[in-house]
């Protein structure tokens, strides 16, 4: 098929969207959100499933997807609950540090009829672990994945931001997942209780590997690189460098290649390793978590 006809892949993005706070201005964020941004870059069909106030941060936040053409339909409206921020901090490095607000909208992201149908429909469902601190959204992520069709991925990237980290919830999101995306140190921490040890992520995404069942675990390593684990088969893409901005947004860019790359299914692990890998560090080489690339 020519590819200017081969259909849009349909992907569902579930989980927080709020604005991230930083020292330069108010910028719409969140992990699931991001991926959704960076995939609608990629060409892909994306619906975000997440929840915003009625509110003037709610407002804007979905005045700026309209404007990027994201579909916001499946985006809830709370009255009681105020739309979510997050005050992130960089340092030196350009690494961000987050202090996530409680109580906000998408602690309670409205599972409708409507949802379940797109998420029927749909060739992927992408969501992290912050959002499941909220025995509510864990209770509608279930009913998504329940209704996913058979050949659809499970896409679980495993955000620990303390204090919102129990382990052992991750580790049975992980099992309920077709592909599993953290980093090193996640990685070490999840498999083996222990620091970030270059060298080691190969051993680390195995043990997830045995301990999950998770058929693909993609360990990404910041200016080292990223591996990805199919089965028995460990490939690893070294990082290029580049002159760090901020890492804000920059893994979520990554994973959104990654996604694109294996509902596409031509390309080599190699391959899909070494494009996410190109747009992640573009992503850090730029201010903010959604620049604009387009289809790469």
């Amino acid at each position: 098929m020519d590819d200017s006809v081969r259909p849009r892949p349909a992907v569902l993005c579930f989980g927080e969207i709020l604005w991230d706070f930083l020292p330069e201005g108010l910028f719409p964020g969140g992990a699931p959100f991001n991926v959704g941004f960076h995939l609608h870059q990629l060409g892909a069909d994306v619906h975000v499933v997440s929840a915003v106030g009625r509110d003037v941060l709610g407002d804007e936040l979905l005045a700026r997807l309209r404007g990027w053409g994201i579909d916001t339909a499946l985006i809830s409206r709370h009255l009681g609950l105020p739309t979510g921020h997050v005050r992130a901090q960089v340092d030196a490095r350009g690494d961000a540090h987050y202090e996530i607000m409680s109580s906000v909208a998408w602690d309670q992201i409205v599972v409708t009829h409507d949802v379940v149908q797109v998420a029927a429909a749909s060739q992927a469902i992408v969501f992290g672990s912050l959002a499941q601190r909220s025995p509510f959204n864990r209770n509608a992520l279930e009913r998504l994945l329940a209704v996913l069709p058979p050949q659809a991925i499970a896409v679980f990237d495993a955000n620990l931001r303390p204090p919102f980290d129990d382990l052992d919830l991750v580790r049975t999101l992980a099992a309920r997942s077709t592909v599993l995306k953290l980093n090193a140190a996640e990685a070490a921490r999840l498999a083996a209780g222990e620091p970030e040890w270059p060298g080691r992520e190969e051993v680390h995404a195995r043990a997830l590997a045995a301990r999950t069942g998770t058929p693909l675990i993609c360990v990404t390593a910041g200016a080292r690189g990223a591996g990805l684990l199919r089965g028995d088969a460990w490939t690893w893409e070294p990082a290029q460098p580049v002159q760090v901005v901020d890492t804000v947004g920059a893994g979520d860019a990554f994973l959104a290649s990654l996604v694109t790359s294996l509902l596409g299914g031509r390309s080599s692990d190699g391959e899909l390793l070494a494009r996410a890998c190109r747009l992640g560090e573009w992503v850090a080489s730029r201010r903010g978590a959604t620049p604009a690339h387009g289809p790469s």
